[in-house]
């Protein structure tokens, strides 16, 4: 193997709940690449979210974003829980914070349905075979980012979308499709909104000037939600506006069987990125040392492959993920016995085999 004299500063966000468990997971399988494949990280670990609040009064402390805009990637463990309820200062505002300060306008979220897993996916083993999607999702605009009022009797959220907010996050899902099955369902509710007739126009303006060459179909939210289900198969990427997105991504999730299976990236224009499991914080289990840590770990694979450049690496720890599937190694959530270092050291061995 030719050496690799390649360094990376890697800054690990714990946060929440089951987030320092799973994040211990995702740097232990971290750790065993670099000494495989030779090149060197330095990791710092910094408060975030609902720890931050608690340690400093805020989620996004200024120390953390530094920390963040100086890094070549960030793992985040999970943010939130119930012990912050509905204050005035939540952990949920840090991460939307860090993903504006960083400019981090598109979500990808793969959902991948393991042969050796789809007895416990809730749908029927034909329905869900070779389900292979791609969720593109935009980050930084619509309800979540709109201009919010309330009063005593009433509140209102802004949905507001740019032409430019459009285009950038439909580039992504383009030039993702070109590397896959070279398909893009659009998804919207353009029948209702200004805001989706806005994302319509755009989405298939850009098609025609530019790519031609991949299939794209528009599709309604609320049909998308129920054909997600019913025939996930004919979905290859994905392509929805942030509130949308959130929704969608979370109902894909049980295909695979369980939310804990499924990583994310969060992208922006330069390579850092920050890489997170799509599952919650999961409060009622923290501490507890039995979360799936393979959300994280399949995180890991993303932030190698699309901030770091190490392609292989990346490709190593998802084929790892999935030997240690088919030997049936699996956590409680999927009917197994393993704890969450357990389930590591399973994928490490797989890794190292």
């Amino acid at each position: 193997m030719k050496q690799n004299t390649m360094s990376y500063k890697i800054v690990v966000l714990p946060g929440d709940g089951i987030g320092p468990e799973i994040s211990k997971a995702a740097m232990k399988i971290l750790q065993c690449v670099v000494k495989k494949f030779g090149f060197s990280i330095e990791t710092q670990w910094h408060d975030f979210g609902g720890a931050a609040i608690d340690a400093c009064g805020e989620p996004l402390p200024a120390s953390t974003l530094a920390a963040c805009q100086g890094a070549d990637g960030i793992f985040l463990g999970a943010v939130g829980g119930p012990k912050w309820g509905m204050n005035t200062v939540r952990p949920e505002a840090g991460l939307l914070a860090l993903r504006k300060a960083l400019g981090l306008f598109a979500n990808l979220r793969p959902v991948r349905v393991h042969p050796a897993l789809a007895a416990y996916s809730p749908l029927k083993v034909e329905r869900i075979k070779d389900v292979d999607i791609l969720i593109v999702r935009e980050l930084t605009g619509g309800l979540y980012f709109g201009e919010k009022k309330r009063n005593a009797d009433q509140a209102s959220d802004v949905c507001a979308y740019s032409r430019f907010e459009i285009l950038r996050v439909a580039k992504v899902a383009f030039e993702a499709a070109r590397e896959r099955k070279n398909h893009v369902i659009s998804i919207d509710k353009a029948n209702v909104l200004e805001t989706s007739r806005l994302w319509r126009e755009t989405v298939t303006a850009l098609h025609q000037k530019e790519y031609a060459d991949v299939q794209l179909s528009h599709e309604l939210v609320d049909s998308a939600a129920m054909k997600l289900i019913t025939a996930p198969g004919r979905y290859d990427v994905v392509l929805t506006e942030n509130l949308f997105g959130d929704i969608l991504s979370d109902e894909c999730s049980v295909l695979a069987g369980s939310i804990g299976l499924l990583g994310s990236a969060s992208l922006g224009k330069g390579k850092t990125g920050l890489y997170e499991p799509i599952h919650g914080s999961a409060p009622d289990i923290a501490g507890k040392n039995i979360a799936n840590p393979i959300g994280a770990i399949a995180s890991v694979a993303m932030m190698l492959r699309h901030s770091l450049g190490e392609h292989e690496a990346a490709n190593a720890i998802e084929q790892a993920i999935f030997a240690a599937l088919d030997n049936d190694q699996l956590t409680r959530d999927l009917g197994g016995q393993l704890d969450c270092m357990q389930m590591t050291e399973a994928v490490m061995h797989s890794f190292r085999a």
